[in-house]
C-alpha cells in the first residue's frame, strides 16, 4: 500500500479526491465549520453520536459538498493507540465492500506520533491480503491512503517510521504464511540475501560443512532428519561506528515441525509453518531497519532447518553436544526450537554484544500461560527486561514478564548429559527459557517466547508480525539514547555456504 501523509483540515479533507473519507474523531473535539464534513459531525455530536466505545461509526452515501461518494465518520476515543487502533479497523471494515482504491483518512483536531503510527499499522494490517500461492490471488483493494492531520510539521519523521515498519510486518507475515515447501531453510537465506541490496546491510549464509566445522551439535541434530539442508543465517545492519556494540536477534528458523520421532497430532499441524516466526520477524525488521536507517548497528541470527522424520532422525534419548560443549540430552524431538537456539546464543557471543534477544515459537506452556495476547518475556536482566517492556506498550506489541528462579531448572537434571532437552510439563515454557539460559552467560539476555502470538488460527488463519513492531520500537530507543563501544574482538572469517 502506498502511504502519503498530508496537511489536511476537515474543509481540505472535504474536497479531496477518494474513493472514500474516513474521519477519526476525539471524543473532546469542538471545532466546526462550514464545509460538509464539519456540518455533519456537528450534527452528529449536537445527537450525542460518536462519543463512547471507539469504533462507533456513521456512514454516509453521496454526501452534499463531500468529493468522496462514501463518508464515514467514526470515533478514536481519546486517540491513545489502543482507541486509534479500533476505530480504523471498524472504519476499514466498513467501507469494505466498497473496495475504495484511494482511500483518505484525517484526524479531526491535534494528533500525536504515536496515534499516527497506529493509524498507519491498523490500517496495514486490516488491509493485507496474502496471494503468494492463489493462482487467482484476491487483490489488495487499498491502494493507497492518505493520511490526514491538521499540522504535518513534527510528525514526517513518526510517519516514515510506521510506514517502514508496516513494511517490516508485511515481510515477516509473507514469509510466515508460506506453507513449508515455499519457505525451506534455502529459501529463508534467498529472502535474507535479498534484503542486502538495501543500504549498510550484508548478509552471509552458512550451510551444514560450516556448521559442522562451528561444532553445532544440537542444531546439526534436528536437521538430520530432513533431505533440506540446514541454513545459518548471519544478518548485519551498521548504523554507528563498527566499535559500537550491537544487539543481538536471534529467531527461530524451523520451516516446518513435525515434532520428529515425537510426532505431533495431526490436527493442525499445518500451523507448524508457522514455527519459524521467530525467523520471520528478524527478517521483517532488518527490513524496516534498511529503510529507517537508525544509528545503532544490529546483528540477526537465524538457525534455519525443518524438523523431520526419516531414518536418520535424532531419537528420544539421544545425547548431542552444543557448539559450546554441553552435552544434551534429547528426551522429546518436538522440544527442538531451544536445540537450535542455544547454537546460535553460542554463535552471538563473538559479537561481544550489548544485549542478546531471541524470538521463538517456543512452547505451547506460554500460550496455555498468555493467550494470543502477550508474548512471554523472560530476561537476566533487569533493565533490558524493562526496555522491552516499554516497547511493547508503545508499539501495542505487549509482552509480560515471567519468572526465572533456578528451581525451575531442576527437572532438566539427567544422569545422562549435562542437561536434557526438557523437564515437563509443568511450567513448560519457563523450564524451556531456563535451559536456554545456561547459553547466555556471558551477555545481557531476553527470550521472546512467541508461540501465542505469531499467528492466529480459524478463520483468520495468519501470521500476525509480531514481535516485529516491539523489536523495532526497542531497537529506535537503543539508538536514541547512544551505544557502548565493544571490546576489541576478533573479526569473524566469511566462508561460502555449502549444501
Amino acid at each position: 500500500m502506498d502511504f502519503q501523509l498530508k496537511t489536511l483540515g476537515l474543509a481540505q479533507a472535504a474536497s479531496e479526491k477518494a474513493d472514500a473519507l474516513v474521519v477519526l474523531v476525539h471524543d473532546d473535539f469542538k471545532g466546526e465549520g462550514s464545509d460538509g464534513v464539519s456540518r455533519l459531525l456537528a450534527q452528529a455530536r449536537k445527537a450525542g453520536d460518536l462519543k463512547g466505545k471507539p469504533g462507533k461509526l456513521i456512514a454516509a452515501y453521496g454526501a452534499a459538498d463531500v468529493s468522496a461518494t462514501r463518508l464515514v465518520l467514526c470515533s478514536a476515543g481519546d486517540l491513545s493507540s489502543t482507541a486509534v487502533r479500533s476505530a480504523v479497523g471498524a472504519a476499514l471494515q466498513a467501507v469494505k465492500s466498497a473496495a475504495p482504491k484511494k482511500l483518505a483518512m484525517v484526524f479531526a483536531g491535534a494528533v500525536d506520533a504515536r496515534a499516527l503510527h497506529a493509524a498507519v499499522l491498523a490500517a496495514a494490517d486490516a488491509s493485507y491480503v496474502y496471494t503468494t500461492t492463489q493462482s487467482k490471488p484476491e487483490p489488495r483493494t487499498i491502494r493507497q491512503l492518505v493520511l490526514g492531520v491538521a499540522d504535518v510539521s513534527g510528525l514526517q519523521a513518526g510517519f516514515d517510521v510506521a510506514r517502514a515498519t508496516v513494511r517490516g510486518v508485511e515481510f515477516a507475515k509473507e514469509w510466515a504464511n508460506r506453507p513449508g515447501n515455499h519457505s525451506t531453510p534455502t529459501m529463508l537465506a534467498e529472502a535474507a540475501q535479498s534484503l542486502a541490496r538495501g543500504p549498510k546491510l550484508k548478509v552471509e549464509v552458512l550451510g551444514p560443512r560450516e556448521v559442522a566445522k562451528l561444532g553445532m551439535g544440537a542444531f546439526m541434530a534436528v536437521a538430520q532428519g530432513s533431505e533440506q539442508p540446514l541454513r545459518f543465517i548471519v544478518l548485519r545492519y551498521q548504523g554507528a561506528a563498527k566499535d559500537v556494540a550491537p544487539q543481538v536477534l536471534v529467531g527461530k528458523g524451523i520451516t516446518f515441525d513435525t515434532g520428529g520421532v515425537s510426532l505431533k497430532p495431526a490436527a493442525e499441524m499445518d500451523e507448524m509453518k508457522f514455527d519459524m516466526g521467530g525467523a520471520a520477524s528478524v527478517l521483517g525488521v532488518f527490513r524496516a531497519l534498511g529503510e529507517i536507517q537508525p544509528a545503532i548497528n544490529v546483528v540477526g541470527l537465524i538457525p534455519s532447518c525443518e524438523n523431520m522424520n526419516d531414518g536418520r532422525a535424532v531419537k528420544p534419548g539421544d545425547v548431542v553436544t552444543s557448539m559450546d560443549g554441553q552435552t544434551i540430552e534429547i528426551l522429546n524431538t518436538d522440544a527442538e526450537g531451544r536445540l537450535i537456539l542455544c547454537d546460535a546464543l553460542t554463535y552471538a557471543k563473538r559479537f561481544a554484544p550489548k544485549a542478546v534477544i531471541d524470538i521463538a515459537t517456543l512452547t505451547g506452556a506460554c500460550v496455555v500461560a498468555l493467550g494470543g495476547v502477550r508474548s512471554g518475556l523472560f530476561s537476566s536482566d533487569d533493565a533490558l527486561a524493562e526496555a522491552l517492556q516499554r516497547a511493547g506498550e508503545n508499539a501495542q506489541d505487549r509482552c509480560w514478564r515471567m519468572p526465572l528462579d533456578d528451581e525451575y531448572a531442576e527437572g532438566l537434571k539427567t544422569r545422562f548429559a549435562d542437561v536434557a532437552n526438557v523437564a515437563g510439563r509443568a511450567g513448560g515454557a519457563i523450564t524451556a527459557a531456563k535451559f536456554l539460559q545456561r547459553f547466555t552467560a556471558d551477555f545481557a539476555w531476553a527470550h521472546l517466547d512467541i508461540a501465542g502470538t505469531a499467528w492466529k488460527s480459524g478463520g483468520a488463519k495468519g501470521a500476525t508480525g509480531r514481535p516485529v513492531g516491539l523489536l523495532l520500537d526497542y531497537l529506535l530507543s537503543q539508538a536514541a539514547e547512544g551505544a557502548v563501544p565493544a571490546a576489541p574482538r576478533k573479526r569473524a572469517r566469511k566462508t561460502p555456504v555449502s549444501a
